[in-house]
């Protein structure tokens, strides 16, 4: 497949460029799937690591590219000239390189998992042309290689079925011989799902319900975070964002792959294991802060979440898993 006349890929700095440098600390923790950057026009990762200091993920993103990243586990940021982008587990997002190198980092002492798909300029060009009327500013300045006011989306959450998408990514379900058409129609997938962004008046009505739920999701989380101790019922999250609570139950597994209560108690463990790590807070304080009475229950589910219990917490055991 063709990427782009040898004066397109000039333009948009492609030449001479490769991360697997970038990767070299986290050997096999860097999978390439399919493609390739300077020749298909795009590249699909898979990411996988512990990052024992904090990592220098700038240092991956080729010049000239448009990455979208869909990041399952661990935080990490990308930040340019006028934008930044949180990366927070299940969030994804797309940022853009053109000459001078982005800043990016992931966090120590977590696991990292996330899968980026990199599109060069011509590729996107190629086959998103016509749609410059409804493409995201960002997406739009680097396929017309213009200056661009910000470099990184502010990020959303992935639901259920872009996850699976991750999963189905990395065992693709068709023979070796298909599977370059296959992986480029689903990189193209993406493209329209996260690059397009049409003016509010053009939006279709299931774009906009998707939207919609997407938006009431967010408010269910930042409600939740608001008070772990004593977060409010289903039926007054449904009250306070304006729909039913069976609905609202709905959307939120749909958007996200849990239930609002499994996400609490994600919620919950995250932040008990953020206290407990800053030294200032004992087990019981800890359980306490987050809504647990029980210390039992509190144990039992810190063990499940994280492989030890919260007393030998952050100390790094066999069976510890990193967060």
């Amino acid at each position: 497949m063709n990427a782009g006349s040898p004066s397109q890929n000039a333009r948009c700095g492609t030449a001479q460029f490769t991360e697997a440098g970038a990767w070299r600390d986290v050997g096999k923790g860097w999978q390439p799937l399919f493609g390739s950057f300077h020749g298909a026009g795009y590249s699909i990762e898979w990411h996988d690591f512990f990052a024992k200091r904090e990592f220098d993920w700038a240092a991956s993103f080729h010049p000239g590219c448009v990455e979208l990243c869909l990041n399952l586990d661990g935080h990490g940021f990308v930040e340019g000239k006028n934008s930044r982008a949180e990366f927070a587990p299940g969030t994804a997002g797309f940022y853009h390189r053109r000459d001078e190198p982005l800043t990016a980092k992931r966090a120590t002492n977590e696991q990292h998992q996330f899968l980026t798909v990199e599109f060069s300029c011509p590729f996107l060009a190629k086959h998103l042309a016509g749609m410059e009327s409804v493409l995201h500013p960002i997406a739009k300045a680097a396929i017309e290689n213009c200056p661009c006011e910000h470099v990184a989306s502010a990020t959303v959450r992935l639901g259920a079925a872009q996850q699976q998408l991750i999963a189905t990514l990395r065992q693709p379900p068709v023979y070796a011989t298909a599977q370059p058409l296959w992986y480029q129609c689903k990189a193209l997938e993406l493209a329209v799902t996260f690059l397009l962004q049409p003016p509010p008046d053009k939006e279709m009505f299931c774009t906009r319900q998707q939207r919609l739920a997407q938006e009431r999701v967010e408010q269910v989380i930042f409600l939740l975070k608001q008070n772990l101790a004593a977060p409010p019922t289903l039926e007054e999250l449904g009250k306070k964002i304006g729909c039913s609570h069976f609905y609202l139950s709905r959307i939120f597994s749909a958007q996200t792959g849990q239930t609002i209560t499994q996400h609490l108690r994600q919620l919950r463990m995250e932040r008990a294991a953020e206290l407990l790590k800053s030294g200032e807070f004992n087990v019981t304080e800890a359980a306490l802060e987050v809504g647990y009475a029980s210390l039992s229950h509190f144990s039992a589910a810190f063990h499940e979440t994280f492989g030890c219990c919260p007393g030998l917490y952050p100390l790094q055991t066999p069976t510890q898993k990193p967060r």
